[in-house]
């Protein structure tokens, strides 16, 4: 019996792995029982559509198990639409925008003629005059109205180019029109436009897995890589700018707003009649230089279509390879890899990209019935929620102020009535919010007095208060404007450029600044009006929706801060609801996702939850293989307090440090200390060093820090793990003193997040206290409220911060008091705000994390 036993076990694995094989062929390794469970749950989950959860710990090879369902999935719906539908849908099925941009087999770039809207003749006639965008294809302004006169290699340059076409808006209850007929006018078709072109089918559909960084995007293209599916789909990762663009003047800037703001300037002056490099002469006279429009990344279009033609032929790519390839032809990788978008199968792109209505808008990305993968999708409320947040400095509004002023000073006479009208509300919005920031006792601030919940700051200390957006509007005597028209005004009418161009040129003519227009904080003018524009935005929405939380600096503030106004969105749901209505399934993964009560109350409470798909699965390491430990007394017996009053006394960092002694001397290899902020491992180190215990540490092990910068961390990570490798390798039978290396990290930072400490890089890690958020922030204290349904209650939370930066309990009592208020919600989000702190962090080891949730729910002051 017991050989009949064995061999029926045996037939049942065979047939197990046959099965296996048999569904998901592509995985490249034989999986693990939970790898196996992970990818049916996928795919089942795919096929039902809507909303699903699935977690699985780091380390269990979630990656490759997304990769290998939902790749497989998509080939399988396509192979069973195809013999449904036959053949009856033309090769052809790109809707009218795609066909104009995306390639025909023979040239990639060349829109097919048979798709050509006789809108395309009106836009390559406005390209004689004005200057396309890229992509959008909206005229953004001209060299029509520009006036030029040669006269030996000299050109004067007329304040014409900046005037602005005339701009009307009475009576048009959905916002004025420029009379300029090209404004606004777009490339792309409408939707019903493209459903009479496109076949509706699973031909068309698209999957779009989205993370949080460019390294964990990139981990993904090389687990992609593993597969057929890198060479069978046909595969495209979009990023920023700032980490694509391969113009060394541009990138030379470093801010990421400036890079784009020049690449837009660049693609503005591409075409004949561009601006040029000029010179200032004698007399205000410019003359023109070589002759450097538009970007020369972007001159060759031909160059493009080879970018194009490489990535089609080649592997996947990540955000390095593309570089690689766009500096070795000589072309732009960021336009380039948007322009394999709309051809490709699997698009492979950060968050902000696809969660920002605004950039999806831009990148031209349809979502209707696609697949939508989130990774690391444990704090994907927040990060929802605070893309949409809108901060403007009070530098900012000066310098915008002040070039509306000069603009309308100049060009006053020649305006017409419609913008003289804008431009003068712009200048009294502008003139509101910034005495909301410098004379706040004034304006807003009289709003907070009244309802705050402790007193208002009688000293000249910096402060924060809270006021809901009708509040605002009210206390500065704005609530008669109608925000939505001047909205639309900016964005229709183009005067973010013209005004900013004039300043900067009037700023360069009269040599006041030059360097251009630049604020004190060292934005452009135009990243400014930006910022203005999106906070004006922000005052649209609902009065329940968000919060406005002002920042006033007191007259003995110093470190070069300055106030600003910042509207927090405080609820995801309508924002999340455009992305789940579109597609036909959203997948949110990660390593740590409960509770998942949290999840669906704060992005679809619509979604009942027995409606939720949800899965979850153990890690591969067995618990008896892991060794979980909470250590509430140091080496001398002297309790461990790590709350914020407590831990920075110089007994109990001498009291850690003397435990980590004898940490390091039992564990071999690599350990990695998690800290709560970059302040307080500052603090730490600087007293071990003094104390000498750092060097007592460092005679077992070399000590790495974590830098602050996150473009110095991958550097940091390969001399730490190179360290324990060279002395793992030549002190096998620990001859000598050094026997490894210790990381000091910190929670939340580059470290803590999709980091894989495998195997002798992380033998021990230790956290030390628990990262609860103070209650001193007011958007914390205003995201709580919400849920409780406490906004009504009290309609301004209001904070005076200490100079000295430390807390104290009378600025931190109103915090506590509104958590001591809440029922469940709001006490449960502020624990949960610390536990998955500590997930990420220890994340690598799943059963610890969930051993020592148990633990830190008692031994909460540890």
């Amino acid at each position: 019996m017991g050989v009949e036993a064995e061999q029926q076990q045996q037939q049942q694995q065979q047939q197990e792995l046959e099965q296996w094989k048999k569904k998901f062929p592509t995985f490249p390794y034989k999986p693990y029982s939970i790898q196996l469970d992970f990818m049916n749950s996928l795919y089942q989950f795919l096929d039902h559509g809507g909303i699903s959860m699935l977690e699985s710990p780091t380390g269990t090879g979630k990656t490759l198990s997304i990769i290998c369902s939902a790749l497989q999935w998509l080939v399988d719906r396509r192979k069973d639409w195809k013999l449904r539908k036959g053949d009856k849908c033309p090769s052809d099925d790109e809707p009218d925008w795609m066909r104009d941009f995306v390639v025909n087999k023979d040239d990639p770039l060349q829109g097919k003629k048979s798709g050509v809207q006789p809108k395309k003749k009106l836009i390559e006639a406005k390209r004689r005059t004005g200057c396309v965008d890229l992509f959008s294809g909206k005229i953004e302004g001209g060299n029509h109205d520009r006036i030029e006169k040669e006269k030996d290699g000299l050109v004067e340059l007329d304040d014409e180019e900046f005037l602005m076409e005339e701009y009307e808006s009475e009576g048009d209850e959905e916002g004025g029109k420029s009379k300029r007929k090209g404004n606004g006018f777009s490339i792309s078709s409408s939707s019903e436009e493209e459903d009479e072109l496109n076949c509706e089918g699973e031909e068309s559909l698209k999957v779009y897995f989205c993370s949080r960084t460019h390294s964990q995007l990139s981990q993904f293209i090389k687990e992609l890589r593993k597969t057929v599916f890198g060479s069978e789909l046909k595969v495209v990762s979009l990023g920023s700018r700032k980490n694509l663009c391969v113009n060394e003047d541009v990138l030379r800037l470093g801010n990421p707003t400036s890079i784009n703001e020049r690449c837009l300037e660049l693609q503005k002056s591409k075409k004949n009649g561009g601006s040029k490099i000029k010179k200032l002469q004698p007399g205000g006279r410019i003359r023109r230089t070589e002759a450097s429009s538009g970007c020369p990344m972007l001159r060759k279009q031909k160059l493009q279509k080879e970018f194009v033609s490489e990535i089609s032929q080649q592997e996947p790519l990540d955000i390095e390879d593309l570089v690689h390839l766009g500096h070795q032809l000589g072309t732009c990788p960021y336009y380039g890899s948007r322009r394999m978008a709309p051809a490709a199968d699997l698009i492979v792109l950060p968050y902000q990209s696809l969660l920002s209505k605004s950039s999806r808008e831009s990148l031209g990305l349809n979502l209707k019935n696609s697949v939508i993968i989130i990774d690391e999708a444990h704090n994907l409320a927040d990060s929802l929620i605070g893309m949409y947040d809108a901060k403007i400095t009070s530098s900012q509004l000066e310098n915008v102020h002040q070039n509306l002023q000069k603009y309308l000073g100049k060009f006053y006479s020649r305006l017409g009535p419609g913008n003289r009208r804008y431009i003068q509300i712009l200048m009294l919005l502008t003139r509101a919010l910034l005495q909301a920031i410098v004379h706040g006792e004034a304006t807003a601030h009289s709003v907070a007095t009244s309802c705050a919940t402790e007193k208002a700051p009688q000293a000249e200390a910096p402060s924060e208060s809270s006021v809901a957006i009708n509040d605002f509007l009210f206390s500065l005597n704005i609530d008669n404007i109608n925000l939505v028209k001047v909205v639309d005004y900016v964005k229709q009418s183009n005067i973010m450029h013209k005004v900013s161009g004039y300043g900067d040129k009037y700023a360069f003519l009269e040599k006041q600044n030059p360097d251009g227009s630049i604020s004190k904080d060292g934005r452009s003018t135009l990243s400014g009006f930006q910022a203005l524009l999106d906070m004006l935005l922000s005052l649209t929405n609902k009065n329940v929706d968000g919060r406005i939380v002002i920042s006033r600096m007191g007259s003995t503030g110093s470190g070069g801060e300055e106030g600003f106004i910042k509207y927090v969105m405080l609820t995801g749901e309508k924002i999340f609801s455009e992305i789940a209505n579109q597609a036909h399934a959203v997948i949110l993964a990660g390593g740590t996702l409960q509770p998942i009560e949290e999840t669906r109350e704060r992005l679809f409470p619509w979604l009942p939850p027995d409606h939720l798909h949800f899965f979850s699965c153990g890690h591969i390491v067995p618990p008896e293989s892991i060794l979980p430990i909470a250590v509430s007394r140091g080496p001398s017996g002297l309790p461990f307090d790590f709350s914020y009053t407590s831990r920075s006394s110089s007994k109990m960092i001498e009291e850690l440090g003397l435990l980590l002694c004898n940490v390091v001397a039992v564990v071999p290899e690599g350990i990695v200390v998690f800290f709560s902020s970059f302040e307080y491992e500052g603090k730490v180190h600087d007293a071990w060093k003094s104390s000498g215990i750092l060097q007592r540490i460092t005679r077992r092990k070399h000590v790495f820090r974590e830098p602050r910068s996150s473009a110095d961390v991958d550097a940091v990570l390969n001399k730490y793990k190179e360290t324990i490798h060279t002395l793992a390798n030549s002190n096998p039978k620990g001859q000598t003193c050094q026997n490894g290396a210790v990381l000091f990290a910190v929670v939340g930072g580059k470290i803590s997040e999709g980091i894989n400490f495998s195997d002798g890089m992380g033998r021990c890690i230790v956290m030390v206290g628990l990262p609860y958020p103070s209650p001193s922030d007011v958007e914390l204290i205003e995201r709580i409220k919400h849920m409780e349904g406490l906004s009504n209650t009290s309609s301004c939370y209001s904070l005076q911060l200490p100079i000295n930066d430390s807390y104290k309990s009378i600025e931190v009592q109103s915090g506590f008091d509104i958590l001591r208020r809440c029922k469940r919600r709001g006490k449960e989000y502020y624990e949960n705000l610390c536990m998955k702190a500590v997930n990420q962090s220890i994340g690598s080891y799943g059963e610890v994390h969930r051993l020592l949730h148990q633990f830190f729910r008692h031994n909460k002051s540890t």
